[in-house]
């Protein structure tokens, strides 16, 4: 997490000096332009305040990870030197290899973005089948071979 915050402290310096730099350049380029129906004069807004934001969230972002390191009171195995790849492994859940309902949960979301394009009509069948889904995929481990 150092790595990261650090990153993100390079990344808001690096885009603070692009806006200053951006700023004076269209300053420079566009300073002695007269106005006209397609002329700019002076600096250009948009870009320089784009790239000002950017430098402000990664100001933000580097501040919450600086912070989040120091609070977590140790290193993470990405901070680490001697880390091996199993180290930041967490634990992700349970997922059953042999189940049906995602696909079914996936039909059915397919068949209501169909319905939301075509007709309601067949949004009111996607809803009921994504609803069914749904209940089916939490309730797969009460019933059948894998129940407990």
């Amino acid at each position: 997490m150092r790595a990261n915050a650090v990153l993100w402290w390079v990344l808001s310096l690096f885009f603070g000096i692009a806006a200053v730099v951006y700023a004076f350049w269209t300053l420079i380029e566009y300073g002695d332009v007269p106005e006209g129906e397609f002329k700019q004069s002076g600096v250009e807004w948009v870009g320089t305040v784009a790239l000002s934001l950017t430098s402000a969230l990664g100001i933000f972002l580097g501040f919450y990870l600086q912070r989040a390191h120091k609070a977590q009171g140790g290193e993470l195995p990405e901070d680490r030197g001697d880390a091996d790849i199993d180290d930041g492994d967490p634990e992700v859940g349970h997922f059953s290899p042999w189940s049906w309902w995602p696909i079914a949960l996936g039909a059915g979301a397919a068949v209501v973005a169909l319905g939301l394009a075509v007709g309601m009509w067949i949004l009111y069948i996607g809803v009921a089948f994504t609803v069914i889904a749904l209940i089916g995929w939490q309730y797969e481990y009460y019933r059948g071979n894998f129940g407990r």
